[in-house]
């Protein structure tokens, strides 16, 4: 079998990097054309002031300190996408919302998803821990029960607990935009990387 020539290999090497330029500038074109979330606004988020939200980090960190005294922090993150949901976000957010009451060690800690529905946005709070310090639990600890095999009474209480602590729409509709916003800003970010990396290596 005929060997290919150090030229002939390099000009194939040269047409393929083409081709992934061309699609790669394709697909950040349409990225920023589609203006996906352009017409979406989430309003003022009432107390809370953004702790952490480093633009290479896919997280970000709030924290509210209530007039009682309690700080209410809450840390979230996109989930994975639904391919069935339909609507502006295709996907959920993950969100963790604890709360201190002061002078105290001790942390309630809410693990919740917050989703789009049919227009507005819901939490809904998937399990319920009792800390006894902010320290990581060993593993083996109780934290609670399945949140789900509680009393439904228990399960609305404790869902107007939080939004009485300003968990509540204006805070979901600010996490699903920024969220959706930031993922979009780093997979541009990563498309553009991913041209300088060919066109230096062209």
């Amino acid at each position: 079998m005929p060997r290919v020539s150090p030229i002939l290999s390099k000009g194939l090497k040269a047409i393929e990097d083409l081709n992934l330029l061309k699609i790669l500038h394709s697909e950040i074109n349409h990225e920023l054309s589609s203006n996906r979330f352009q017409g979406n606004q989430s309003g003022p988020l009432e107390g809370f002031e953004v702790e952490y939200d480093a633009p290479q980090s896919q997280d970000v960190v709030l924290r509210k300190k209530c007039e009682s005294g309690e700080e209410v922090a809450v840390s979230a993150l996109l989930g994975p996408e639904t391919f069935a949901r339909e609507g502006v976000y295709p996907r959920e957010v993950l969100m963790k919302v604890c709360v201190r009451k002061p002078g105290l060690s001790s942390i309630l800690q809410f693990d919740c998803a917050v989703a789009e529905e049919q227009g507005s946005s819901e939490f809904y709070i998937q399990n319920a821990y009792y800390l006894q310090s902010s320290s990581c639990p060993r593993p083996t600890a109780y934290r609670g029960p399945i949140f789900c095999t509680l009393e439904p009474q228990l399960q609305e209480s404790l869902n107007e607990y939080l939004l009485a602590r300003g968990i509540g729409e204006k805070l979901n509709n600010f996490l699903l935009l920024h969220l959706h916003k930031k993922e979009l800003d780093q997979y541009v970010n990563w498309l553009r990387t991913l041209v300088s990396l060919v066109e230096k290596d062209s």
